[in-house]
């Protein structure tokens, strides 16, 4: 199969649904605690702002100019955060990228929606995109945690 229709597979209808409707798409107003992150190798950044209230995160905000993979993982993190606790943000995390570096199973619920992503373990060069928006809610969570407690 060549490299062409490998990357056709993997942008899949799915993956182009999900990056189409990104929950909690625009930046907060006054959040806690706001993280972007950047991948150097494609330039994607991703923008977290969130707050938390005892320990998990009540408002989101996401500000995402990723390929379609990084928006698609946007989408799943927008999904699955409300009620998130920085521990099991960053559980995802790790479980994310041990899904794409090193074959890992997909991640726990309610993060389960990466599943989508496992064609991407192929593409090394992708994997930072798709890792921005769930390692910058993991960290918005940390120091929002830190500040609230």
């Amino acid at each position: 199969m060549s490299e062409t229709s490998d990357l056709i597979k993997l942008y899949s209808a799915r993956i182009l649904a999900l990056a189409a409707d990104i929950p909690h798409l625009g930046r907060l107003d006054a959040p806690q605690a706001s993280v972007r992150k950047r991948s150097p190798l494609c330039g994607s950044t991703v923008t977290v702002d969130l707050d938390m209230t005892n320990g998990r995160v009540t408002r989101f905000g996401q500000d995402v100019k990723a390929c379609a993979l990084g928006q698609a993982a946007a989408a799943v993190v927008g999904g699955a955060v409300i009620g998130r606790t920085a521990g099991e943000l960053e559980t995802a995390a790790r479980e994310l990228e041990a899904m794409l570096k090193s074959g890992g199973p997909v991640p726990q619920p309610p993060f389960e929606g990466f599943e989508v992503l496992i064609p991407a373990r192929d593409f090394r060069n992708r994997h930072m995109s798709i890792l921005l928006a769930v390692q910058a809610a993991a960290e918005a969570a940390q120091t929002a945690d830190t500040v609230t407690t």
